[in-house]
């Protein structure tokens, strides 16, 4: 996928995870697509672990369910580092 499609998915990933997650994590639509992106690569990495995904074609609904449990788990990592105390 080129560079603007990674974005694309990534903001997509990253606002269905920020609207599925409760409570108020804050961030822009910038930190939005980020943790989209890095939600997308978890999500890879453990359908891999566990030998499912399609690999040839990223944007199945599959993949996007992958990748949205793995940016809900780098939603939640991020609004646990970032909290206030």
């Amino acid at each position: 996928m080129g560079i603007l499609a990674w974005i694309l998915f990534g903001l997509i990933v990253g606002a269905i995870a920020k609207f599925l997650m409760p409570g108020n994590q804050g961030g822009g639509w910038i930190i939005t697509i980020l943790l989209g992106i890095v939600g997308a690569m978890v999500g890879g990495f453990i359908a891999g672990a566990i030998g499912i995904g399609d690999d040839g074609n990223p944007w199945d609904l599959g993949t996007i369910g992958i990748s949205v449990v793995g940016a809900i788990i780098v939603l939640f990592i991020y609004g646990a580092l970032t909290r206030k105390r």
